[in-house]
């Protein structure tokens, strides 16, 4: 499997996994602002754009995604990153963190979708919540789906809160593809996901748990950063912004990130 990447900047090296359907082009306006302290790997997870897999229909686990992650950087550099995750690309952080720490100096953990950090009862509504918006894509589109999310996540998609003069993000036909993937494989690869959490109290790696500033604390993101933050005994890092704050308060997030960073 060839995964697509793109590298800017000079510096340490920074790699950016993104949440959702995001590839390597998401999260450009805060890459943007990364440059000049960082080189910035953004990628195309498995399954999204240019990093399409040759089996129709075929999806990948979060352990697939996390050896993705892991031959890209093998590749790319023989020192430690550091790593900002969001959602799921915070999930395959922490699998890195577990499997390869000595690939990964620091992450930044952002509202993590790992449903087995929570306790039980939770996860299971966490689970049941996923494949209802699994019913409501193939039942009723993408359009309906992408709702369904924004009020799982708490996000706002009006974005009235967000930063001016953002790149525009529109719901191209190739985000669309890619939004499917996410939907039918990787809400499924993260529910099923089997990797002992626990683990992550012994690695070399230094995690910072973090979240949005506007997440619901009813939300399941947040819950799991949550209990991220309880795992490892640490406190929670705020971030601007909601769950995708690294994509509607670039300006912000990235000031932040920096401080976070050094």
């Amino acid at each position: 499997m060839r995964i697509y990447y793109e590298k800017r900047g000079t510096g340490p090296m920074l790699v950016i996994s993104q949440s959702g359907e995001g590839d390597a082009g998401y999260s450009v306006d805060l890459v943007d602002r990364l440059v000049d302290d960082y080189t910035v790997v953004t990628y195309d997870r498995r399954g999204l754009s240019r990093s399409a897999m040759d089996v129709r229909g075929a999806g990948a686990t979060v352990t697939e995604h996390a050896d993705d992650l892991h031959h890209l950087l093998a590749e790319l550099t023989d020192q430690p990153v550091r790593m900002l995750g969001c959602g799921i690309g915070a999930v395959i952080g922490l699998h890195l963190a577990i499997g390869h720490p000595a690939q990964v100096g620091m992450l930044v953990a952002h509202e993590p979708s790992a449903p087995l950090l929570l306790p039980a009862v939770q996860r299971l509504r966490y689970e049941r919540e996923l494949a209802g918006i699994q019913q409501v894509y193939r039942r009723d589109g993408v359009a309906a789906a992408f709702k369904a999310v924004a009020r799982s996540l708490g996000i706002d998609l009006s974005n009235a809160n967000a930063e001016p003069d953002l790149t525009p993000q529109p719901l191209t036909p190739q985000r669309v593809v890619n939004f499917g993937f996410l939907i039918e494989h990787d809400f499924t690869a993260f529910a099923r996901d089997t990797v002992d959490y626990s683990a992550l109290k012994d690695t070399t790696v230094r995690i910072v748990p973090a979240h949005g500033r506007t997440t619901p604390r009813t939300t399941f993101a947040y819950r799991c950063a949550v209990e991220l933050a309880a795992l490892l005994g640490k406190n929670l890092a705020e971030f601007p912004g909601g769950h995708n704050g690294n994509t509607t308060h670039p300006r912000a997030y990235a000031a932040h990130l920096l401080e976070v960073l050094d």
